[in-house]
């Protein structure tokens, strides 16, 4: 089911907040229990073999549950994960924790978090809470993108396969017992349970490669890369909306006359983020007969895994290429 469109305001602090739930790991020992998050389980069956492995179960939490569903697939029966943005109409960027979501942290001995300034309510809650021999991935840092880089590394193809990478060696690396048990579900997941998302981006990237798009915000922008796709929205604009600030009437100006022209040929934008410059412009898509398609910041449904998300908004791109070019 899709999401009610929700417009982004400005960040707002989130100090309060921040005292509230970090007051309580005062209380909380170093064996609390994660608290399991309604997309704490991966829909794909556990089909790997556990052979004599150890029976350890790794605690881990993810920032986001985009993250979280790939660590779950990757963990199978031996990690229990815990996503703390799982609503989609929750806005990981002004996300205000909860005291749960210090419990949470706190009983983690695996920590992921999406970083360059995207998630600095976890980084918080994490440093208030130094937990000894917790393990964490930053995936900014992994990949290489600094501060002020855009953050949105889960539309990045790429990238995902390098958290995947990862997180599959720092499970092997927290219980060595059970390595060949994670080796065996990063294949199974690479191989099969990916393949329909890859093959879209190759597809989409030899068909379409260089087809002039527009979009939202910078949310897209790593995916258009990926897709080969050349993106004509000024950066300025992209920025803006994703930060929850005031575009520049240049900018809007500059979208107009894009879209009026047809100088793209589809428009993406992302439906959690929908001010009434977006929904402006949307529509004047739609009037011009330029295809829309859609994506969202988080899993829609909240309970689909990443694959089931990502090809689904794919398909959606694909169609949209196919109407506009006629191939």
């Amino acid at each position: 089911m899709s999401a009610a469109p929700v417009p982004r305001f400005p960040r707002p602090s989130v100090r309060t907040v921040l005292a509230a739930a970090l007051a309580t790991l005062t209380a909380v020992t170093a064996t609390a229990c994660s608290t399991s998050s309604p997309n704490s389980s991966s829909k794909t069956a556990d089909t790997a073999s556990t052979g004599d492995g150890s029976g350890k179960v790794i605690q881990v939490v993810a920032a986001e549950n985009f993250w979280g569903s790939i660590a779950t697939q990757l963990g199978g029966s031996h990690a229990h994960v815990s996503s703390i943005i799982t609503n989609p109409d929750t806005d990981p960027h002004d996300y205000e924790p909860t005291s749960a979501d210090a419990r949470t942290v706190a009983g983690a001995q695996y920590a992921i978090v999406n970083g360059v300034g995207y998630d600095a309510w976890a980084d918080k809650l994490l440093a208030a809470n130094a937990a000894g021999g917790r393990a964490e991935l930053k995936v900014g840092d992994l990949v290489g993108v600094r501060p002020g880089g855009n953050p949105h590394r889960w539309y990045a193809p790429g990238d995902v396969h390098k958290v995947i990478e990862k997180i599959s060696a720092d499970y092997k690396k927290a219980d060595p017992a059970d390595a060949a048990y994670f080796d065996q579900r990063r294949t199974a997941f690479e191989t099969k349970d990916l393949a329909s998302y890859d093959k879209l981006i190759s597809d989409i990237n030899s068909k379409y490669r260089g087809t002039p798009i527009g979009a939202s915000e910078s949310i897209v922008t790593p995916l258009a890369e990926g897709l080969g796709l050349k993106m004509l929205t000024p950066g300025s604009f992209l920025d803006a909306m994703s930060e929850g600030t005031d575009p520049t009437a240049k900018d809007k100006a500059a979208i107009d006359e894009q879209i009026k022209n047809k100088q793209i040929k589809i428009y993406v934008y992302n439906r959690q983020n929908s001010t009434p410059d977006v929904q402006a412009q949307v529509k004047a898509a739609k009037d011009a007969g330029i295809p829309v398609a859609t994506v969202t910041e988080t899993l829609a449904p909240a309970d689909a895994t990443f694959q089931q998300w990502q090809t689904t908004q794919l398909q959606g791109i694909e169609q949209a290429l196919a109407k506009a070019t006629g191939r």
